[in-house]
């Protein structure tokens, strides 16, 4: 947990120092869609994933967690009243569920059935949608940038986390990051995996849409194959590439639209 409040620490900290001027709230109207995004997008979401990794397998939870782009088109679709996901959508899903899953296999993992894990996963899944949700919420009307809206959302994730240090009897020892390696590793989770990557998909998701950006989750297993075969030279099986072709056929059917409910 203090390494989760470090990271969102950190990160609003850089956000801070692009963008310093004073983000003071204007009500209660404006500031609640940012409130909810804090709460739901890092504070939630993180706490479960990492309790749910306390009770199932990474492999379990990597697989729960990417149903994240068929709950945000869920949410999305009830909560503004839009046009529905259509079947080639829920197909896409589908096939690139399977393509995840055969990766994981594939790299000789195994999956479990906890309940808890699985549970936590879910509500872990569903808290992303909700997330995607709330994001095009305080994007609507907030006439702030990306860079200040990211910034105030990584404030209140932050303030949200807090109670669970303190809840937890956990008191910071700053003296560990005097060992490189987890000062480096804190770094990169801070700046990079949190105050850039939120900040990029938040962009994506003005620029393109909640639902189509979250597809493009389908992508990170394929990506860390594609790594692990550059970077370490892993070998990559012809089980793998069943599972890259099906996993891109299913972001390939997931980003076709719907057609025109008839009246």
């Amino acid at each position: 947990m203090e390494i989760l409040v470090f990271r969102f620490l950190l990160a609003w900290a850089v956000l801070f120092l692009c963008s310093p001027r004073p983000l003071l709230p204007k009500g209660v109207k404006q500031e609640l869609p940012f409130v909810c995004c804090g709460l739901t997008g890092l504070t939630f979401y993180s706490i479960l994933e990492n309790y749910a990794l306390e009770f199932s397998l990474a492999s379990t939870v990597g697989l729960i967690i990417a149903a994240a782009p068929m709950f945000t088109a869920l949410l999305l679709w009830l909560c503004r009243r839009s046009r529905r996901p259509g079947p080639a959508f829920f197909i896409g899903f589908c096939l690139a569920m399977a393509g995840i899953a055969l990766i994981s296999l594939a790299e000789g993992e195994s999956f479990d059935s906890n309940p808890l894990g699985i549970l936590l996963s879910l509500a872990a899944a569903v808290c992303w949608g909700g997330y995607s949700v709330c994001l095009e919420w305080a994007q609507a009307n907030s006439g702030l940038s990306e860079l200040q809206s990211t910034r105030k959302i990584f404030f209140w994730g932050l303030l949200f986390t807090l109670p669970f240090l303190w809840g937890g009897g956990l008191a910071p020892d700053l003296t560990r990051f005097a060992q490189p390696t987890l000062l480096g590793n804190t770094l990169y989770l801070g700046i990079g995996a949190s105050a850039l990557c939120f900040l990029a998909w938040n962009k994506a998701s003005a620029l393109i849409g909640p639902v189509a950006t979250n597809v493009y989750l389908y992508l990170m297993p394929v990506i860390t194959v594609a790594a692990s075969a550059l970077i370490l030279r892993e070998p990559v099986t012809a089980l793998t590439l069943g599972a890259i072709a099906l996993i891109l056929a299913g972001l390939a059917l997931s980003q076709r639209k719907a057609p025109p409910e008839s009246p």
